[in-house]
C-alpha cells in the first residue's frame, strides 16, 4: 500500500484516546508479519490497548543499533467540532487530504509504513525501528512502558525521529507536561451556618490562585529560553467542579492543572512549590475549621522536555537530510523527551502543521506527505 491507501486506512479506525487503538495496532501487527517482520506489543493493565515495536533488520541481520521512527496512534476527539467531512473518512481536496489524524500524526505512520517494502530492500548497515504507542495525547501515557519493554529486551538504538507534525522542519527541544488533579475535602453546612462547614471551594480558590502567583512569576521572572515562542515555563488551570446547591456550603470541589516546563527546570521543583503551599498554609487554615479536612493531589500524564544536543548524530543527520539548520524549539510536548530520558537520543520532525491539529477539518498537504517520504527513504539510505 501507498501513503495515501495507509492514511484512509489509519483514519478509517477511530483511535480517539478513550476508545481501544487495537484494531489498528493489530492491522499493522499482520500486514507487517505478511512482509516478514516480526513485531512485539506492550499493552496497558487492561488490555484494551497496545503499543507495537518491530525491527527491520539490517542487511547482515544485526538489529541493535539504527534508527526508530516513533509515532502515537491516538487521536483527539471530535465532539462539538463543526467538520465539513466526516472525520474518519479520508477525504483529498485541493492538494489536501482531511480526517482527524491527517496532521496528528497518522501521516507519518502511513508514510512510515508505505515505505517498509523498500526499506527491506535497501542493503543498510543498520536496522530502522517502528515504534507505535497508545494514549499520547492524554500525558503520554503509552510509551513509557514500551520503553520499559526495551530496556528488559536490551533493544538499543542510536537515534530517533518522532514524527510530530513541525512542517518537515527539526525541532530540537520541547517543554514538559505535567498533569495534577487536586480533590478539596471540606465540611457541608447550610449556608446560613458558614462557620459550622469549611468550603471547599474557596480552598480550591486559593489554591488555584496560588498557581495562577507562580505562573506570573515565571512569566515575570524566568527563567527565559526566547528560542519557545512562549519563553517561559506557564501553569493554567483548566477544569474545575464542585457544590451540589447554591444555599449549601461545598463539602468538596475538585479541579485539574498543568505546567508546562522548560528544559532545565525540573518539574519537581514547580510541583514542590505547590505541595508547600498545601501544607504549610492551606491546610491549617482548613483544619481550624475541620479536623478533617484533606486535600489530595493525584498526578496524571507527564512527559519530560526534549532537549537535543546539536552534536549528536541523530540531530546533525536529520539536518543535513532535511537541509534545515535553525534552532527550533516549541511550547508542545511530545514523547521525544521520553526516548532521550531512556538513552536515545532524538529530535523531532514530521509531515503537517501543529496549527491544523486537534481542529475540525484537520489536514495535511500532500506536498508534506511527498517531503516525508523523500525525508524517511534518504535517512533509510544513510544508513
Amino acid at each position: 500500500m501507498n501513503t495515501l491507501a495507509w492514511l484512509e486506512t489509519l483514519v478509517g479506525l477511530d483511535t480517539t484516546s478513550r476508545n481501544s487503538n487495537l484494531a489498528l495496532i493489530e492491522t499493522v501487527r499482520d500486514w507487517l508479519a505478511g512482509q516478514g517482520v516480526s513485531s512485539w506489543l506492550a499493552h496497558d493493565q487492561d488490555g484494551g490497548k497496545a503499543n507495537l515495536f518491530a525491527t527491520l533488520p539490517a542487511a547482515d541481520g544485526a538489529t541493535q543499533g539504527g534508527i526508530v521512527l516513533s509515532g502515537h496512534t491516538d487521536v483527539v476527539p471530535v465532539d462539538g467540532q463543526d467538520w465539513a467531512t466526516d472525520p474518519f473518512v479520508l477525504t483529498q481536496a485541493d492538494g489536501r487530504v482531511y480526517g482527524r489524524g491527517t496532521c496528528d500524526m497518522k501521516g507519518f505512520i502511513a508514510a512510515s509504513l508505505a515505505l517498509v517494502p523498500e526499506f527491506l530492500a535497501m542493503p543498510r548497515a543498520k536496522p530502522i525501528h517502528l515504534a507505535f504507542s497508545y494514549d499520547e495525547e492524554v500525558g503520554c501515557v503509552g510509551a513509557p512502558r514500551m520503553l520499559a519493554e526495551l530496556q528488559r529486551r536490551g533493544i538499543r538504538a542510536d537515534g530517533c525521529v518522532v514524527g510530530e507534525p513541525t512542517g518537515m522542519r527539526v525541532v530540537v527541544a520541547h517543554k514538559g507536561i505535567n498533569l495534577f488533579h487536586c480533590r478539596v475535602h471540606g465540611k457541608a453546612a447550610h449556608s446560613s451556618l458558614t462557620p459550622q462547614g469549611c468550603n471547599a471551594i474557596e480552598y480550591a480558590a486559593r489554591l488555584i490562585c496560588h498557581i495562577r502567583d507562580l505562573a506570573d512569576r515565571f512569566k515575570a521572572d524566568g527563567p527565559y529560553d526566547n528560542f519557545y515562542d512562549v519563553p517561559f515555563s506557564t501553569m493554567t488551570t483548566n477544569q474545575i467542579r464542585g457544590g451540589i446547591a447554591v444555599n449549601t456550603i461545598p463539602q468538596a470541589c475538585e479541579f485539574s492543572y498543568e505546567f508546562r516546563n522548560l528544559p532545565g527546570m525540573p518539574a519537581d521543583a514547580i510541583q514542590g512549590e505547590v505541595l508547600r503551599y498545601v501544607e504549610e498554609s492551606l491546610l491549617p487554615r482548613m483544619r481550624a475549621e475541620y479536623d478533617d479536612a484533606r486535600i489530595e493531589i493525584e498526578a496524571g500524564g507527564a512527559a519530560p522536555g526534549l532537549d537535543a544536543a546539536e552534536a549528536a548524530a541523530i540531530t546533525q543527520l536529520v539536518r543535513r537530510l532535511t537541509g534545515d539548520q535553525e534552532t527550533r524549539k516549541v511550547a508542545y510536548g511530545t514523547e521525544a523527551g521520553l526516548f532521550q530520558a531512556a538513552g536515545i537520543p532524538t529530535v523531532v520532525c514530521g509531515p503537517g502543521h501543529i496549527e491544523q491539529a486537534h481542529k475540525p477539518n484537520e489536514y495535511v498537504s500532500l506536498d508534506q506527505l511527498t517531503q516525508c517520504e523523500t525525508f524517511l527513504r534518504r535517512l533509510a539510505q544513510a544508513l
